[in-house]
């Protein structure tokens, strides 16, 4: 555009009316179909502006009416609007990057900056791995027959199944009024505890792999809370139905609410909450299916691509984080954060995102909530209330409000839901791993400073995102290379002396 062109002419605005008004006021009158746009509004801001000398015409009326013309008024409009006198700046306004204004400004340009950035970078390193190290994934990274001596731990994977039998057995027993509310507690605890002890007891007495270790724990504790939801659900409905019902006819059908098939749909279900039904949709999206399942496949292939091309090297090569240098062991953990996040990425998109969203598919299941936006978290509380939902409504619904109705402080409440979390952990990675220094109980129970610290600094410096550049500081950084690294030595140190 030259510099004497008018601004934005490209013949589309509505023609406009010139008149002179007594006393030297020039008055524009727009007239037009179209609505003002960026162009004609910003000849209508000028609208009402007094000028000092009081001798120059200026433009104070702009009215938008119906009607047409011709462009010999629109550049006397133009003449009169853009004099160099004209006020530019007549509004206060923030700067897109300025901490009032950034998180009401859209950021996809910038996004796609750092996806390009993101690839560019990788695909570098990529090459450069593969010219160095060459391809490391192994022909047996699948399946190979050292698979075999893991057929202990299958075994026990197929009769768990007898827990929640045992489960529905008790609480039938309990609807029928032949054992006691005393019993029935005692006797679902017992289930409950042997159902993750067993599994502990195979994986212990087994020399199995250390995946297969985790797989068989992470189902174990999966049914375990799925039967103390169970257990307690019925329980309180049974405790509703005495405290509420007058006559035995709606006692009865209060209490005639367990059956088999709601049982077996809540074991399969993507939720750790029971209750009788659940919301379901109408049909199965089978190309949908197929298209989540292709996208299963090919996340999985990629985080086995990572582990073996790029963990395992670090983490072989590397000292244990505690015994070694410190500006080598901070190198070490920076050098595995990337790779670490990336596969943590990876599992949490295709378990929370495709596998639950498959599974919820194939049963007609209908609240999908499985996560929330945890990246956005701006305090360490937010972040474990948003990130694992189905694990989250049930601390909320089986540890927290039952502990605040007993009058227990809520901040013990807190901690006591950490605690839960925090032996899980251990179990599910220790347990597989035969190592019990208490580094994933340790991880999880360093989250309630966390959470306090972040919860100050939210209060102190409102709608800021300090909290989540901690989160993420401390998740990607700091915190999960370096439990990889303490497990892996310490396991590669248990293997030595076995051997």
């Amino acid at each position: 555009m030259a510099i004497t062109d008018p601004p934005h002419t490209n013949g589309d605005f509505p023609a406009t009316d010139i008149t002179t008004d007594h006393g030297g006021i020039i008055r524009r009158r727009i007239t037009g179909g179209a609505c003002l746009n960026s162009p004609t509004e910003e000849m209508a801001e000028v609208n009402n502006v007094s000028r000092s000398n009081g001798g120059d015409k200026i433009i104070d009326e702009a009215k938008v009416v119906n009607g047409g013309g011709g462009g010999e008024d629109f550049e006397n409009v133009v003449k009169y609007a853009y004099r160099p006198s004209a006020p530019t700046h007549r509004k206060i306004k923030e700067s897109p990057l300025s901490s009032d204004a950034i998180f009401r400004q859209s950021h996809a340009g910038l996004f796609n900056l750092c996806v390009v950035i993101l690839v560019a970078v990788n695909s570098r390193l990529i090459i450069e791995n593969l010219m160095k190290y060459g391809l490391l994934i192994r022909a047996g990274f699948w399946f190979s027959s050292k698979s075999l001596r893991d057929w202990p731990l299958f075994m026990c994977g197929l009769t768990l199944p007898l827990f929640p039998l045992a489960a529905f057995v008790i609480e039938k027993s309990a609807q029928q009024q032949f054992i006691s509310d005393l019993v029935v507690v005692l006797l679902h605890t017992l289930n409950a505890g042997i159902s993750i002890l067993y599994p502990v007891f195979v994986i212990l007495r087994c020399d199995s792999a250390v995946l297969s270790g985790v797989a068989l724990m992470l189902f174990a504790c999966t049914m375990w809370l799925k039967l103390v939801s169970f257990a307690h659900t019925n329980y309180d409905m049974r405790a509703i139905a005495k405290a509420s019902a007058k006559d035995d006819g709606l006692k009865k059908e209060l209490l005639n609410d367990v059956n088999f098939r709601s049982l077996v749909y809540f074991m399969v279900a993507p939720t750790l909450c029971y209750q009788p039904s659940y919301p379901r949709t109408t049909h199965i999206r089978k190309g949908w299916v197929a298209r989540q399942l292709v996208k299963l496949v090919i996340f999985t292939g990629l985080m086995g691509f990572i582990v073996e091309q790029y963990i395992n090297p670090i983490v072989q090569n590397s000292q244990h984080p505690l015994k070694a240098n410190f500006l080598y062991a901070m190198e070490r953990v920076l050098k595995l954060s990337v790779p670490n996040l990336y596969v943590w990425l990876c599992m949490f998109y295709c378990f929370f995102h495709l596998w639950l969203n498959i599974l919820a598919e194939l049963l007609n299941f209908g609240d999908r909530e499985f996560y929330k936006d945890w990246w956005n978290a701006r305090t360490f509380e937010e972040y474990w209330r948003m990130w694992n939902m189905p694990v989250h409504k049930w601390i909320v619904r089986h540890i927290y409000f039952p502990c605040l109705r007993n009058k227990i402080p809520k901040g013990v409440a807190v901690l006591i839901a950490f605690l839960i979390s925090a032996i899980f952990h251990e179990l599910c990675i220790a347990v597989p791993c035969h190592i019990f220094k208490l580094w994933a109980f340790l991880s999880i129970m360093i989250q309630v400073p966390l959470v306090l610290i972040t919860n100050y600094l939210q209060r102190k410096f409102q709608n800021s995102m300090v909290g989540n550049m901690i989160f993420w500081f401390i998740f990607s950084i700091f915190g999960q290379p370096m439990c990889l690294l303490l497990y892996y030595h310490d396991l590669m140190n248990r293997k030595g002396r076995l051997s």
